[in-house]
């Protein structure tokens, strides 16, 4: 059986609360589309309600730790080495246009260093999560990165720019949502992932998931909280997806 930590029990529980939120707000998605208005400033209402009820719920361990959010920016607290990094929304162009597939990410970086991450996907009810040295897992089943060995055999994701601009013969999916793709490598779903000038708060979970599935991440860890480069992907094939991503 996989104990947890309390901090991760919390994460989980905080993040089952503001999916329900979420879940709510999706479904008015529909009736707003025929809107003169448009669900724009919906759906931004929807990122900082939920954005407040993780922060609300993390601010429970009483240990003050500090936030990194999407919608809020920094908020330090009395823990000013300790974050709760959190995206309430990853996807939202998704969530805007009716398409059910957005997660909740949130990853708690300690010392600049990733600890905890968490990506909840509210409409599949898809839970991944790992520990620094306690593996990964998606809902509570344990997870390891895919095995495969050659390029061509393999699926990765990416954003527009790679879709357009990299070699034609890799099989790409630009899905619209980071820290789900990267959750899907941590699980096999993919074998990779590489984006560039992405944001903290979309890969900070991710990349603890995959690393502790048995993959390999880039280092990431000057942990500046935008453009950053990525590079993802299981053991067999990580320096080879870096050389052609790179070089090309």
């Amino acid at each position: 059986m996989n104990v947890i930590s309390p901090n991760l029990n919390l994460m989980i529980k905080a993040c089952e609360k503001a999916s329900k939120t979420i879940i709510r707000d999706f479904g008015e998605i529909e009736n707003l589309q025929v809107s003169k208005k448009g669900p724009k400033d919906f759906v931004t209402k929807t990122d900082k309600r939920v954005e407040k009820i993780l922060i609300n719920e993390l601010n429970k361990t009483k240990r003050n730790y500090s936030f990194i959010t999407e919608e809020t920016g920094k908020i330090l607290n009395k823990d000013k080495e300790t974050f709760w990094i959190i995206d309430p929304i990853d996807g939202t162009t998704n969530f805007l246009h009716g398409v059910p597939h957005f997660a909740i990410s949130v990853a708690l970086q300690k010392d600049n260093e990733i600890l905890i991450g968490l990506i909840f996907d509210p409409i599949k009810n898809e839970i991944f999560y790992a520990e620094k040295n306690n593996g990964a897992y998606f809902n509570n089943s344990r997870i390891r990165v895919s095995n495969k060995i050659n390029l061509d055999d393999c699926l990765f994701a990416t954003n527009n720019d790679g879709i357009k601009f990299l070699h034609p013969k890799l099989n790409l999916r630009n899905t619209g949502c980071a820290a789900l793709d990267l959750a899907y490598v941590g699980c096999g779903r993919f074998d990779g992932y590489f984006h560039n000038d992405i944001n903290l708060w979309d890969i900070a979970a991710g990349k603890i998931i995959i690393e502790e599935a048995g993959g390999k991440v880039n280092n990431v860890n000057n942990f500046k909280i935008n453009k950053i480069d990525i590079r993802a992907g299981n053991p067999s094939i990580y320096e080879k997806l870096v050389k052609k991503v790179d070089n090309f």
